[in-house]
């Protein structure tokens, strides 16, 4: 059960698409710069082919997930690839957040910059020093 100062009603795709987009444009200006050309997509779970791939037995064991190449892995030479994306999974998110009591804007905002991370390449310890700049923890 949420929290009682949180929302009754399941937050919708938007609303954890908001979340995210205000956790990114909480961000130094050093990592929004890199950020411009990421696609974020908000679906209610990941695919079957994705939680294969990632040996993932369950759909709401998976929050997040960045498909790409982090940045220090970048050529010139890529091109008409798809781009770098950043998927974040409502259901499972919700079903942390209804697990934990967590505040939905911080594991949102948690979510979002651990796949930030790693566009970035980023170690865990980065990507906590990356939340705290944000002041997402």
């Amino acid at each position: 059960m949420p929290p009682a100062d949180q929302p009754r009603n399941p937050p919708d795709a938007a609303t954890i698409e908001a979340i995210a987009r205000a956790t990114i444009a909480g961000l130094p200006a050093e990592f929004r710069a890199h950020l411009g050309d990421v696609v974020l997509i908000v679906e209610d779970l990941a695919d079957d082919e994705t939680l294969d791939a990632l040996g993932i037995a369950h759909p709401l064991d998976l929050t997040g997930l960045y498909h790409g190449r982090p940045v220090g892995e970048k050529s010139s030479m890529d091109s008409g690839g798809l781009p770098d994306r950043i998927h974040l999974y409502r259901r499972a998110i919700l079903d942390e957040w209804i697990e934990t009591g967590i505040d939905l804007n911080a594991l949102v905002a948690h979510v979002t910059i651990h796949e930030i991370g790693h566009h970035f390449g980023l170690s865990d310890d980065d990507m906590h020093a990356l939340e705290d700049s944000a002041g997402a923890a």
